[in-house]
């Protein structure tokens, strides 16, 4: 991997990292699927997922709601940036064994 994307990839994961920082600001009012959820009165008809890893957001060990939006945040960023890096190296890899095509019009 050269230098400028290793660049690249940490400046947008610092500044993913930087944003979440400002998460407990964000608008506490429903998004839009659970506003038209609202709007529509199927809201009550949702399941519970049959697991969560960071239920609403939070770490319920941490007393400080503020600082435990924080730090969900933090472990989700980092979560998909390695979910992301693992198929991009993946991909990466697999990609040097691709077969070439003739052209059109090229005799063989």
């Amino acid at each position: 991997m050269k230098l400028r994307h290793i660049a690249l990839i940490a400046a947008g994961l610092g500044i993913a990292l930087f944003i979440t920082l400002f998460s407990p600001f964000a608008s506490s009012s429903p998004d839009g699927l659970e506003r038209v959820a609202e709007d529509k009165g199927f809201s009550g008809v949702a399941e519970s997922p049959p697991y969560q890893l960071i239920s609403d957001y939070v770490f319920p060990w941490v007393g400080n709601e503020d600082l435990a939006t924080i730090l969900s945040g933090i472990v989700g960023v980092l979560i998909v940036a390695a979910v992301v890096l693992a198929i991009a190296l993946l991909l990466a890899r697999g990609g040097g064994t691709q077969r070439s095509t003739p052209r059109e019009g090229s005799s063989s």
